[in-house]
C-alpha cells in the first residue's frame, strides 16, 4: 500500500482558530490522519503535515486549499517568511510504497483542481514542474504576494493550472506551488545574536546558490561581475541548501533558517556543524535548533551515529538513547521541549495497536501471558528470552567498547555492539509477530463452511494462517542462535568482569532457540504439506545442534574465566 505525506504551508501563525479550522479538514478524509501542525508566529506561517495513501491525501490537499483561501486574506497578510499564497506550498512527499515521479500525475491533478473548481493560480515544481526554471520553488515565489500581479501579467510566468489574472479572488487568495518532492527538512539554527546581517552572512556561507562576490568581501561592497557583465558568484558549501537570515522577535534571536532539500546529500548533523564553524568565524555562537514539522527517524539516528564516532563511542546502543544524543547534540531542545512522539515521522504512524505486547512492562507481560488464554504464548515468550540475551550480548559488547585503555578497539566492540542491538530489535518485533500469527489461525477458523466453496476456502485459509505460524518461530531460532554468535565473541574478547554476563546471555539465547523449536514442532499439528514439513524441520533440527554446541562452548569458556 503507497503511502505519501502532504505538508501544506499555509501563511498563517497567529490566529490559532483559524490555525485550526483550516486544519481540521484534514481527518473529514477517511484514512488521512493529521500528524503536525507547526505554527510560527514571527513568520505568520504554519506547517501542517498528514499522511496516507496518494488519493485521499490528495482530497484532504485540495479541502485545506479551500479552507485557507475562504479564512485567510493576503492582502492584509505580513511576516517574516517569504510567502506568495494563502497555501503557499503544497508538496505531495513518497513515504513508502511509492516514488517522486510515481507522485507527478498527483500533484498535476491536485493543481489542475486548485485552479479551475477554486480560481487560484498554480505553478507546479520541484519533481511535477513543466519547465526546468519552474522547478526551484523560490524563482516561482520570487517577488513574493506583493510582485504577483506583474507576475501574472508576464507570459513568461503564466501559471500551470488557474487564471493568469489578477481578479478580486486572486488578490485574496494569491498563488500556491503544488509539487512533488523527496522529504525537504525545515530546519533553524539559533545564534546568540540579534543581527539578520550576520545571520545572513552564515547562511550566504551555506546554502548551494552562495553569494554574489563584492569587493572588500563585504555585503554591501561593489558588485565584481566576470568579461560578460554577469556577477561573480561564491558558491555556498553545502548542496541541496536553501537559506536565509532573519529576526525572531518572538525568542529574541536571529537564526538561520535553512531547508534542507535531500538530506542524503546534506544530513541535518552536516548543516549544523557548518553553520557551527562559520558562525565562529564571525564570533557567534550556536546555541541550539528547531525543526518546523517532523523528521524522519534515520536523520536522527544518523546525527547520533555522527557524533558517537566523533566521541569514539559505540554505536551499537538503543535508538531510543540514540535519539536523546541526537536531541542534545543539534540542541533541538534549547528553545522548546523536544518530543519524539510528535517530531519524528516513523513514531506517529505508529500503531499501539500492532505491537501491544513490546509496549506493556514486564509485569503486565507476564500478567497478560498468565492469563486464561492461549496467546500470548511459548512462541512469544521464545522470542523475549531470545531478546533479554542478546541484550547481554550488546550490554558486553558496549562495555568493553567504552573501557579505559582499550580506546583503540572501540571500533571493533561497536561493529558487535550493532549486530546485537539489530538481533534484539529483530527478536522483539517478533514477540508481537508469534501472537499475530496465532489469531490469524483462529480468524479462519471462524470463516464460514456452508457448502463447498465456503470450506475449501476455509481450509485454505487455515492452511496459510498455519504456516505463517510455523514460520514466526522458525525465524526466532533463526536469530536467538545467529545472535549466539556476539556472546561466543564476547566471551572471548570482552571485558573480563563481564563474562558472568555473557554466560547468562547464552543461557538465554538458547532457551529462547530451544523454546522456538518446540513451537515450530507443536504448530505441525494436523498440518497435511509434508515436502514443506520436511524442508522446515531439517533446519529447525540443524539450529537447534547449533544452539546447544554454541551454549556449551560460551559456557566452558565463561566458566574458565570466573
Amino acid at each position: 500500500m503507497p503511502i505519501i505525506e502532504c505538508v501544506p504551508n499555509i501563511s498563517e501563525g497567529r490566529d490559532g482558530a483559524k490555525i485550526d479550522a483550516i486544519a481540521s479538514v484534514v481527518e473529514t478524509v477517511e484514512g488521512v490522519r493529521l500528524l503536525d501542525v507547526d505554527p510560527g508566529k514571527a513568520t505568520n506561517r504554519t506547517v501542517i503535515t498528514f499522511v496516507g495513501e496518494p488519493g485521499p491525501v490528495c482530497e484532504a490537499a485540495f479541502r485545506l486549499v479551500k479552507k485557507a483561501q475562504e479564512l485567510i486574506d493576503m492582502s492584509v497578510q505580513h511576516g517574516e517568511h517569504p510567502r506568495f499564497g494563502a497555501t503557499d506550498v503544497c508538496p505531495l512527499v513518497p513515504i513508502s510504497g511509492i516514488t517522486v515521479e510515481e507522485l507527478v500525475p498527483y500533484a498535476h491533478k491536485l493543481g489542475e483542481r486548485i485552479g479551475t473548481e477554486l480560481g487560484i493560480p498554480v505553478y507546479a515544481y520541484e519533481a511535477a514542474a513543466r519547465e526546468e526554471k519552474r522547478r526551484n520553488l523560490a524563482n516561482n515565489r520570487a517577488g513574493e504576494y506583493e510582485g504577483l500581479e506583474k507576475k501574472l501579467a508576464d507570459p513568461a510566468w503564466k501559471p500551470d493550472f488557474g487564471p493568469a489574472a489578477w481578479n478580486e479572488s486572486v488578490k485574496r487568495s494569491g498563488a500556491t506551488a503544488v509539487g512533488a518532492r523527496k522529504i525537504l527538512i525545515a530546519y533553524n539554527i539559533n545564534l546568540n545574536t540579534t543581527s539578520i546581517r550576520r545571520a545572513n552572512s552564515i547562511a550566504f556561507d551555506l546554502r548551494e546558490s552562495g553569494r554574489v562576490k563584492r569587493e572588500g568581501g563585504s555585503l554591501t561592497g561593489k558588485v565584481i561581475t566576470d568579461a560578460n557583465g554577469e556577477p561573480v558568484i561564491i558558491p555556498g558549501k553545502l548542496k541541496a541548501v536553501k537559506g536565509i537570515g532573519w529576526f525572531i522577535e518572538e525568542y529574541g534571536i536571529a537564526q538561520l533558517s535553512l531547508n534542507l532539500n535531500d538530506i542524503d546529500v546534506t544530513p541535518v548533523h552536516v548543516a549544523f556543524d557548518e553553520a557551527c564553524k562559520s558562525a565562529a568565524e564571525r564570533g557567534i555562537r550556536v546555541t541550539g535548533s528547531e525543526l518546523v514539522g517532523l523528521i524522519p527517524k534515520q536523520a536522527l539516528l544518523d546525527t547520533a551515529d555522527f557524533y558517537l564516532r566523533r566521541q569514539k563511542r559505540s554505536l551499537g546502543i538503543p535508538e531510543r538513547e540514540k535519539i536523546t544524543i541526537a536531541v542534545k547534540s543539534l540542541g533541538l531542545d534549547d528553545l522548546a521541549p523536544f518530543d519524539p512522539r510528535k517530531k519524528i515521522i516513523e513514531y506517529q504512524l505508529e500503531d499501539p495497536a500492532t505491537s501491544p505486547l513490546v509496549h506493556l512492562s514486564l509485569t503486565r507481560f507476564t500478567e497478560e501471558t498468565a492469563r486464561e488464554s492461549p496467546a500470548p504464548g511459548g512462541g512469544s515468550v521464545a522470542a523475549i528470552v531470545g531478546a533479554m540475551g542478546i541484550a547481554l550480548g550488546g550490554m558486553v559488547a558496549n562495555l568493553s567498547a567504552n573501557k579505559r585503555g582499550w580506546d583503540d578497539r572501540w571500533e571493533e566492540f561497536s561493529a558487535w555492539a550493532v549486530k546485537a542491538e539489530r538481533f534484539r530489535t529483530r527478536l522483539l518485533e517478533l514477540v508481537d509477530e508469534d501472537t499475530r500469527s496465532y489469531e490469524s489461525i483462529m480468524q479462519a477458523m471462524q470463516l464460514p463452511k456452508n457448502g463447498p466453496e465456503e470450506v475449501a476456502a476455509r481450509k485454505a485459509a487455515i492452511h496459510e494462517a498455519t504456516k505463517g505460524a510455523i514460520l514466526v518461530p522458525l525465524e526466532t531460532l533463526r536469530v536467538c542462535v545467529a545472535s549466539m554468535e556476539v556472546a561466543r565473541a564476547m566471551a572471548d574478547i570482552g571485558m573480563p568482569s563481564s563474562v558472568s554476563d555473557v554466560g547468562v546471555g547464552v543461557m538465554c539465547a538458547r532457551t529462547g532457540a530451544l523454546a522456538a523449536y518446540l513451537n515450530v514442532r507443536t504448530n505441525f499439528k494436523g498440518f497435511d504439506d509434508a515436502a514443506f514439513q520436511e524442508t522446515v524441520m531439517k533446519e529447525a533440527e540443524t539450529l537447534k545442534a547449533q544452539a546447544e554446541a554454541i551454549e556449551v562452548e560460551v559456557m566452558k569458556a565463561t566458566l574458565a574465566k570466573l
